[in-house]
């Protein structure tokens, strides 16, 4: 390792043996050639911040491509950025060259910079991409929604294949086909290919070990491989038939199918031809649920972006094999400022960084630097790849069509943010709160007699629930009664302030605040707590607030169900005030039941999910050292868990896999004094 010293003691590393470890394993992204850092106590002792930091930093910078990360006193990572020469585009903070009062921000808030050079700056692109996924950095353009997308599997691996909808790695050998928009279109289009095709769904397991044909034989949407009911060579002529018709070929397909239909009516087989007719007939819904299908476009994603009052949308559209497999809308969070295609740039990069990408890629604007990510997707993907801005044609009516379902779906989350703002204030002003709450949490429990207790708690935001803030409470303590709502509320409140505490500190609420909710990351401290409970319920809150002492911090709501539990006449407790209700066609009335009716059915979800574990618990799950095997060998020898139970030493033994010593120790979990 070779390499010279930084201010205040940093080193430059050249080579890749003790490559910075925040970096370690991402050489998948872009290969690792050198990494820039300072040590700990450089960071700790320098006092540099913002500018003057970045200043320092740039005059060892290479005019070399890579990747650059700025963290905040905290150590978290607060942008991520890519560069063709470190050392330009470095400087540019340094300078205070930033566009916008966010980025400003960002530059101030500064005290670490780390540093990854690449060999070019493709890789630089690639692995940009990756990082900001998964550090989540608050002032990068971020893809909320990055759910896989499900696919339809034709499997390899047998004599009979089958066909399934698939999510996740494509480990298993077979044929893949979409991606598709939802798992719901996936599902219509499968039910549609079984009654075309007549393929079988079921699994191996199941495949191997029927007997005789299950009710889908009956009601003609498999065509029974699994006893013989078909012979192979006329299933894999079905298979065949199902993946051209997935590959593009759907026509030859249907003329292949008319064809034998109408030889079947003239030899008089009407009940063959029928079969032929029904089959058609599927093929025909599979493609009507496909919109439009542009004869131009084999293969390719179209993108359109619209951009307007601080919030972005892109639609993208998917055609494989000339068919259309949905399309879906993205709100990513981005800086106000900045523009739509820089937004669409952004957004690009982070959202092939593990999808396949098509061959073409349509755009409704043209981005910068696009012909880089045209070369950093086609060395992803292995073949060439085409990022384009139509300017006629068929192509470009398509970008025009996808555009106007952006603008649609822009208007409409628009309409329900503005929505949601408004009833966060009238809530503020209801209940006389000093700010509009950026975070609500709302609580509820739910057992059947005290049994399988689980509390809920659900959050609200600015944009609606956030449903991956979630959080479920099984009711573990001793020492409270059955049915005792009192204390089943207490306990979930304990540890849910308690670790908040541990993990976040207690805020500051009287501090005032130098940033504007739309830029702020959404907040772990809730501003408001709604109760589903009365008085009663009200007095354990608050109770346990005061004994944690985030009395000030939090603002405790109850909210009892009106006279004879009538929706509409509920009773509001609120710290100050006497409790109130609200006029029945209040639009905060409406805003609360629908956040304390989210609450009861996740609270009610949640218990009936530990509930059904409950009721399938075997008792042999609680014995040490019996993993699936032996209890699956122990079950299928004694039937159930209640004659493993009254079964001696010697019978256990005579189990395969159940040594003498496995067998004394079930036997002595069942007997208490542990002689046969």
């Amino acid at each position: 390792m070779t390499g010279g010293k930084l201010p205040d003691g940093g080193v430059l590393y050249d080579g890749d043996e003790d490559e910075d470890e925040d970096f370690a394993g991402e050489a998948s992204a872009a290969p690792l050639a050198q990494a820039i850092d300072w040590s700990e106590a450089t960071r700790n002792e320098s006092g540099l911040k913002g500018a003057d930091l970045i200043a320092e930093f740039v005059k060892h910078l290479p005019n070399a491509p890579g990747v650059y990360r700025m963290l905040n006193e905290a150590g978290d990572v607060m942008y991520v950025g890519k560069a063709r020469s470190l050392k330009k585009r470095v400087s540019n903070y340094a300078q205070g060259r930033v566009h916008s009062n966010r980025l400003s921000r960002m530059v101030r808030e500064t005290t670490h910079m780390e540093f990854v050079t690449t060999r070019t700056e493709v890789e630089a692109l690639l692995l940009e991409a990756n990082l900001i996924k998964r550090l989540r950095p608050r002032y990068n353009v971020l893809l909320r929604d990055d759910k896989s997308f499900p696919y339809i599997l034709i499997t390899g691996d047998g004599d009979a294949p089958a066909i399934f909808k698939h999510r996740g790695a494509r480990a298993r050998k077979g044929d893949y086909f979409g991606p598709f928009a939802s798992a719901s279109a996936v599902g219509r289009t499968i039910n549609s290919l079984q009654r075309a095709f007549l393929l079988r769904t079921c699994t191996d397991s199941v495949y191997e070990t029927r007997t005789r044909p299950c009710l889908l034989y009956q009601i003609k949407r498999c065509s029974g491989p699994c006893t013989g009911e078909i012979s192979k060579p006329d299933y894999a002529e079905l298979v065949s038939e199902a993946r051209d018709f997935l590959s593009g070929k759907s026509q030859n397909v249907k003329n292949a199918i008319a064809t034998a239909m109408n030889e079947a009516a003239e030899d008089l087989d009407f009940e063959r031809a029928a079969v032929y007719r029904d089959r058609l007939a599927a093929l025909s819904h599979v493609q009507s649920h496909q919109g439009i299908n542009p004869a131009g476009v084999e293969e390719a994603d179209v993108f359109a972006i619209h951009h307007d009052g601080g919030l972005s949308c892109i639609q993208v559209f998917f055609f494989r094999t000339g068919q259309n497999w949905g399309n879906r809308a993205y709100f990513p969070k981005a800086d106000p400022q900045l523009t739509g295609a820089e937004v669409l740039s952004a957004f690009l990069a982070q959202f092939y960084d593990d999808k396949p990408c098509p061959r073409q890629i349509l755009l409704s604007e043209t981005v910068e630097e696009q012909d880089l990510l045209s070369l950093a997707l086609s060395e992803k993907a292995g073949n060439k790849v085409q990022v384009l801005v139509p300017q006629r044609g068929e192509k470009k009516d398509l970008v025009d069509h996808v555009l106007a379902n952006a603008r649609e779906a822009h208007g409409r989350k628009h309409a329900e943010t503005a929505s949601q703002s408004r009833l966060l204030e009238g809530l503020a002003a209801t209940f006389g709160l000093e700010r509009v709450p950026r975070r609500i949490e709302i609580y509820d429990n739910s057992h059947i007699m005290g049994t399988n207790a689980v509390g809920g708690m659900v959050v609200a935001g600015p944009e609606g629930f956030v449903k991956n803030q979630y959080r479920k409470f099984n009711i573990k303590s001793q020492e409270i009664t059955p049915g005792d709502d009192f204390g089943m509320m207490r306990e979930v409140m304990t540890r849910r302030f308690s670790r908040l505490i541990k993990e976040e500190g207690i805020p500051d609420r009287a501090a005032p605040t130098t940033e504007d909710s739309a830029d702020a990351a959404f907040p772990a401290w809730p501003d408001v707590i709604l109760i589903d409970g009365g008085q009663g319920q009200m007095t354990a809150v608050r109770a346990i607030l005061e004994e944690l002492g985030i009395t000030n911090a939090v603002t405790a709501i109850g909210v009892a169900k009106g006279a004879d539990r009538e929706a509409g006449r509920e009773r509001f407790f609120a710290p100050g005030k006497p409790d109130f209700s609200l006029p029945p066609r209040d639009p905060v009335l409406y805003f609360i039941q629908r956040l304390r009716d989210e609450a009861h059915r996740f609270a009610i979800g949640s218990h009936r999910a530990r509930r059904k574990k409950e009721m399938v618990k075997n008792p042999l799950d609680e014995i040490g050292g019996i993993g699936p095997t032996r209890k699956r060998a122990l079950l299928q020898h004694f039937g159930t868990a209640k004659a493993v139970s009254r079964a001696g030493v010697n019978d256990l033994m005579a189990v395969d896999g159940i040594s003498e010593a496995v067998a004394r120790l079930v036997y002595n979990h069942f007997h208490e004094n542990g002689a046969e």
